[in-house]
């Protein structure tokens, strides 16, 4: 048996974004009793929540995410527990877990501060030896608790997208794959003309049955 694990942010009028970006505008405009039908605005930027960084984002690539091969967006995940590092580094026995073309997930448990101001501010980062193992093992995407890999001026972000390495930022319950020997990522973007999306990201635990 197979069970789906949400990993993503619920996406909220005027949730949390990143310092100094435009606030996230839901609302409802159509309603059942007046309109006939029920409906829903939404103004959002593209790194807002739940959301997946293309290389568009930071290098000279014109590709569009919706210019990207759904393979990417799905794979095989792999789960480091790098709680209470501040800078998040390489550490030898992580050449035995990351397999290539895996999609890693850092669980920080900093997405237990989601909401505060605290989150964009005192988030940890990952070293650059720790870029360069990533690198090196050709995985296919990043994924983290964070609002960000790095700070500015965003080297990491630069080094890990010129390598065609996604990155899957602000997400959140990956305490439940910590024991979770075998899981698959599934990240499906929007099919949008623009350099990140939102996405709705779930990992899918267990062997699936052959019927």
């Amino acid at each position: 048996m197979t069970r789906l694990i949400d990993l993503s942010h619920t996406i909220l009028h005027d949730m949390p974004v990143y310092p100094y970006d435009d606030p996230v505008k839901l609302y409802q405009d159509k309603y059942l009793e007046a309109d006939g039908y029920n409906n829903f605005h939404l103004e959002m930027g593209m790194h807002s929540g739940t959301h997946i960084d293309t290389p568009m984002h930071l290098t000279d690539s014109e590709m569009y995410v919706s210019d990207i091969s759904l393979d990417f967006f799905m794979g095989k995940g792999c789960l480091l527990d790098v709680r209470g590092e501040s800078v998040i580094g390489f550490k030898e026995e992580y050449s035995n877990i990351v397999s290539e073309r895996d999609i890693v997930l850092l669980y920080t448990n900093h997405s237990a501060v989601y909401g505060t101001e605290k989150y964009y501010i005192e988030h940890p980062v990952i070293d650059e030896k720790l870029a360069d193992f990533f690198i090196q093992k050709q995985i296919k995407m990043l994924g983290l608790d964070l609002p960000s890999p790095d700070r500015h001026p965003f080297k990491i972000h630069q080094k890990l997208l010129s390598r065609n390495i996604l990155i899957l930022e602000n997400l959140t319950n990956l305490s439940a794959l910590l024991h979770a020997e075998d899981f698959e990522i599934m990240a499906f973007p929007l099919k949008i003309k623009a350099d990140a999306s939102a996405v709705r990201v779930a990992a899918r635990v267990g062997q699936r049955q052959v019927i």
